[in-house]
């Protein structure tokens, strides 16, 4: 598990992160990240601590998660530095007091199709009752800013009327389905966030971040670009369980890290994100598998999903972010498409071959 850590491409990009985030509001500064075991907020641990040790920064870090197994093996070479912590918890039971940090990042969730069908009630209650603890626990400790990572996926089903998703669009989504627990859930968790900033003044920021990707995810998750990723890893054909037409923003997870920690230095109170990579991660999902299939040396093939899998199937067809606020704050992504995906087969592939 810590094998990641130690491979040079993936430290090649965790260094070019860490020299592209200013860090001075930083210094002395501490994060809570939920999560932490997850594919953007292992990335965010590694960032930090880099940024530590390559400046000085004398940043704390909390690694939040449920398995205090995962978060040791994964965060081994941190665990004698002063300045990192693991932090073993359901995130839907409180946070203990003492455990007073300027930044809370929520980024624990349900986020693949077999947890939406087979844990319906953990993805709508992770984000429901996770995301209340970590309001209250903002209230209680006076935390400078709490950022709800939310998603593409509050918008819905483009209705038709629009080419790109903007922050104030609302798309249709059947609440009465198995599948809408995820997006619902995050729905109201950022009502949630409004309802604690009128009554307590706390601040929040969302951002929604776009279908992410990237060498941290985890071998057992079944997004379709988790499993495109790991058929180019074996050099086995890509099985498409659609005709692929699928029309998805995506982000590369380095890139969904700086947008986080932009967004905790220049966000604005209140207000939601849109987070995805710009027009070249605009992308068919045969597009995808395409690329993906010509760095694994393979081919495309199509095949029918099974009944479990269709249950935690999204029904959107086409569903494109308007990052233009993100970019207007000054935000840029800094890995291109070729680079992003390279980077995550082969970084994996390492992995993969040594688990």
């Amino acid at each position: 598990m810590t094998l990641i850590l130690e491979q040079p491409l993936y430290q090649t990009d965790i260094e070019k992160v860490v020299d592209t985030v200013s860090w001075d509001s930083f210094s002395q500064q501490s994060f809570l990240i939920i999560g932490a075991s997850g594919m953007i907020g292992s990335f965010m641990v590694d960032v930090l601590m880099k940024a530590n040790q390559k400046f000085s920064l004398d940043m704390k870090v909390y690694a939040m998660g449920r398995n205090q197994e995962r978060l040791m093996q994964r965060f081994a070479p941190y665990l004698s530095e002063a300045n990192f912590h693991i932090q073993i918890g359901d995130i839907t039971k409180p946070l203990p007091e003492s455990l007073q940090v300027d930044y809370l990042i929520h980024g624990a969730s349900n986020t693949h199709p077999k947890a939406y069908a087979t844990d319906p009630i953990g993805t709508i209650m992770t984000n429901l009752m996770g995301t209340e603890v970590v309001l209250k626990h903002a209230v209680t400790t006076n935390a400078k800013r709490v950022l709800f990572l939310s998603t593409v996926e509050v918008y819905g089903e483009n209705r038709g009327d629009v080419e790109l998703f903007s922050e104030d669009y609302c798309g249709y989504i059947d609440c009465n389905t198995l599948r809408a627990g995820y997006p619902e859930g995050k729905r109201v968790s950022e009502s949630l966030c409004q309802a604690y900033i009128t009554k307590y003044g706390i601040d929040v920021v969302i951002p929604r971040l776009s279908r992410a990707f990237g060498p941290t995810m985890l071998l057992s998750d079944t997004k379709a670009s988790s499993q495109f990723i790991l058929n180019a890893v074996r050099g086995e054909d890509i099985v498409l369980k659609s005709a692929g037409t699928q029309h998805f923003s995506y982000i590369y997870v380095g890139d969904a890290v700086t947008s986080l920690l932009y967004l905790l230095q220049h966000g604005e109170n209140g207000e939601a994100y849109n987070v995805a990579g710009g027009a070249p991660f605009d992308l068919r999902l045969k597009e995808l598998a395409a690329d993906l299939a010509t760095i694994g040396g393979a081919k495309v093939v199509f095949e029918l999903p099974d009944e479990i899998e269709q249950k935690g199937f999204s029904k959107a067809s086409k569903a494109l972010l308007d990052i233009a606020k993100l970019e207007n704050l000054g935000w840029q992504p800094l890995f291109d498409k070729e680079e992003a995906l390279r980077h995550t087969v082969e970084i994996v592939k390492d992995e993969y071959l040594n688990v």
